[in-house]
């Protein structure tokens, strides 16, 4: 049977093969990773969030690889950009699916706190700006809600029976669900859709009665992750976000 891309990375290709999907990672794919990236899925399994079911993981020379069940559908970014007319029922659906992972709980996570003070300390940001990040980062109130990491309309799939599976889950963490939400909104911006990301953070804020100003306060944390990707393209917008003044 022929194999199927769905997507490709620099590290990595994910592919469909019959009822499974595999993650093909190349060989310079830490084995650590791998193993980190399938506990994250199993973990949230767990949780009984719609997701797909992990099968197996394999670490063999040139075949690391994890494989796991093929949702079918379409992505939710995929029916956004076919049904225009439809934008404010998809966002309400997007938001509302944020909102119930955050409703779950699974302890054995990495915690988004740590994880953020690594990123702040790899993010090429000069010593004061990291301070100020570091000091901003400390004062934010720590949770332990899960939180995807990359939530975005290309990492859920809705199928014909109209059920939202969400892919996607290397990046996940225990943390506080408004720096996930910022996460989000300075994703929309990167791709550049302004209009869509101010309507998303006022319908997160809304429906989770939370300040948008304390939202806000996490984007220049969120910017410093991002810049630790090291994506030379981004750079330039990035930086113009990582005022830690601008959202106060």
């Amino acid at each position: 049977m022929e194999k199927q891309v769905l997507a490709e990375r620099s590290d990595k290709e994910i592919y469909r093969k019959g009822d499974k999907v595999i993650i093909k990672f190349d060989s310079s794919f830490s084995k650590a990773n791998i193993l980190n990236e399938a506990l994250n899925q199993s973990r949230i399994e767990e949780t009984g969030l719609n997701i797909p079911k992990l099968h197996e993981v394999r670490l063999l020379d040139d075949d690391q690889m994890i494989l796991m069940d093929y949702v079918p559908g379409n992505t939710l970014q995929e029916l956004m950009d076919e049904n225009p007319e439809k934008m404010d029922e998809y966002l309400e659906l997007f938001v509302d699916l944020q909102i119930a992972i955050h409703q779950e709980r699974a302890p054995l996570l990495n915690e988004m706190h740590s994880k953020m003070s690594r990123k702040i300390a790899n993010s090429g940001l000069n010593a004061t700006i990291r301070y100020e990040l570091d000091s901003r980062l400390a004062g934010m109130p720590v949770h332990n809600k899960v939180c995807h990491g990359d939530f975005n309309p290309t990492n859920i799939i809705i199928t014909d029976d109209e059920e939202a599976y969400v892919l996607d889950w290397s990046h996940v963490t225990q943390g506080n669900g408004s720096h996930d939400a910022a996460t989000t909104y300075l994703d929309f911006y990167l791709k550049g859709e302004k209009e869509l990301a101010e309507k998303y953070i006022k319908l997160y804020a809304e429906k989770t009665n939370t300040a948008l100003q304390y939202i806000l306060k996490w984007c220049p944390i969120v910017t410093a992750e991002q810049l630790a990707k090291g994506i030379k393209e981004n750079e330039e917008f990035l930086m113009r976000w990582v005022d830690v003044v601008e959202y106060e």
